[in-house]
Formats: C-alpha cells, sequence, structure tokens
C-alpha cells in the first residue's frame, strides 16, 4: 500500500472514529473523509467502491448526512448516476449532529423521567420523598442542560 493510500486510509479512519464518538454510525464519517479526500463530487457507486460498503448502506447513510447539512445529493444533467457532494462548514456540521444527538437524548431522559414518576405511587414514605426529590433535581438539571443546548445551538462558529 502506498504513503498516500495509508494516509487516505489513516484519514477515513479518523472521520469514522469522530462519528462514533458522537453517537453516529463509523459510515457517516468515512463518507464525509472519502468526499473531503478526493475533492469532488462522487456517485453512489464510487462511494461504495471507496468506502468498502454497499451501495444501499451508503444510500441509507447518505439520508441522515442531507439533513444535517453535511452532503447534497444531485442528478446531472444526461446522467442516470446520483451525485454527492460535500457542503457546509465541516465544524458546523458537526455542532449541529452534537446537538441533535443531545437534543434526542434529553427528550428520550425527560419522557423516563415522566414515567417514573408514575411509578413513585408504588413505593412508600421516606423512599417516596427520596425518589420524588432525587427526580426533581435529575429532570431540573437535564432542563438547564437542555436550555443550554438550544443557546448552543443558535451560535455560529467563527
Amino acid at each position: 500500500m502506498s504513503d498516500g493510500k495509508m494516509l487516505e486510509e489513516k484519514i477515513y479512519s479518523t472521520f469514522s472514529d469522530v462519528a462514533s464518538s458522537i453517537g453516529y454510525s463509523p459510515l457517516h464519517g468515512k463518507i464525509i473523509g472519502v468526499l473531503l479526500v478526493q475533492g469532488r463530487d462522487m456517485s453512489l457507486q464510487e462511494l461504495a467502491k471507496e468506502t468498502g460498503y454497499s451501495a444501499s448502506m451508503i444510500s441509507l447513510s447518505l439520508d441522515l448526512l442531507e439533513i444535517l447539512g453535511v452532503i447534497k445529493k444531485v442528478k446531472k444533467t444526461g446522467d442516470r448516476n446520483l451525485y454527492i457532494v460535500l457542503r457546509g462548514d465541516l465544524l458546523e456540521c458537526l455542532k449541529n449532529a452534537i446537538i441533535l444527538r443531545v437534543k434526542k437524548s434529553i427528550d428520550s431522559t425527560l419522557l423516563d423521567f415522566k414515567k417514573s414518576r408514575k411509578d413513585l405511587g408504588k413505593l412508600k414514605g421516606d423512599e417516596k420523598r427520596k425518589m420524588f426529590k432525587t427526580l426533581n433535581v435529575l429532570e431540573k438539571e437535564i432542563n438547564r442542560l437542555e436550555k443550554y443546548i438550544n443557546l448552543l445551538s443558535g451560535i455560529r462558529l467563527p
């Protein structure tokens, strides 16, 4: 393997690791890495070949990347292929991906707390008071986090 190819693979691996670390598929990161390294629009088939994943797996991953604003799918006149274009500020897209993941976690946690409150009816005395107090503290902190995340989502990176 040439030094250039080894460096490409290292970049792909780094992007895959970053995607995994924030709760997304390594494939999402690898797609971004490939588009960045290649520096051009790529067809679905080219991405599949370069990443080693099937075209159907790539296609599924592209939907989320498009929602996050990382890529755009385009059709070229006179060409039957679907092309993928890397777009936007990568750091801004990473921020949005993290915020989306945290907001989803916050929503899930608050829903769990709501369900837990219903279960408090089964408890008695000091145990019930202790659990009620604990849930109130945790809910307050999660709500603070939600406010912070909402503020963060409105800040543009320099």
